[in-house]
């Protein structure tokens, strides 16, 4: 299983995002197994997600992961339309940027960077939308807090 293409924040993250994730396709039951391997095991075990049915229109009621089930979460509000939410029971939670599977290279790592900037702002979808808008404008990135590391 290929490693995820992943990006936490530091310690504590203090904006609304405390990553982001690139999977490499849409199809969150192939993906999802390796992301939640990825994460750290002290933060206890992935019971569920929630991710935004415009992104996983075909996402499955669960998934299954090494050694449990994840149930998965659809929703339609706008906060979750480029976004995962991780739960890990009581222990701890992420919401982290999704980061289209087609967006290109350069795109993709900037966002990666600008999520996992603790000082990140931006929600996913603003994030998402500003680095879209942005491939001619620099500026307008960076004005809006999409810069990469300060």
């Amino acid at each position: 299983m290929p490693m995820p293409r992943l990006r936490l924040t530091p310690d504590v993250s203090h904006g609304p995002l405390d990553g982001a994730w690139w999977p490499r396709c849409d199809a969150l039951e192939l993906e999802l197994p390796a992301l939640v391997g990825s994460l750290d095991p002290s933060s206890g075990t992935v019971t569920r997600v929630t991710v935004g049915t415009a992104a996983w229109p075909d996402a499955p009621q669960e998934v299954m992961a090494p050694g449990h089930v994840i149930e998965v979460v659809l929703t339609d509000s706008a906060a979750e339309a480029h976004a995962i939410t991780v739960d890990c029971g009581t222990v701890g939670r992420w919401e982290l940027l999704v980061i289209p599977p087609d967006e290109p290279a350069g795109v993709a790592t900037r966002l990666l960077t600008a999520a996992a900037d603790p000082g990140n702002p931006l929600s996913a979808p603003r994030l998402l939308a500003l680095a879209e808008s942005s491939l001619d404008g620099q500026d307008a990135w960076e004005s809006e807090g999409g810069a990469g590391p300060r």
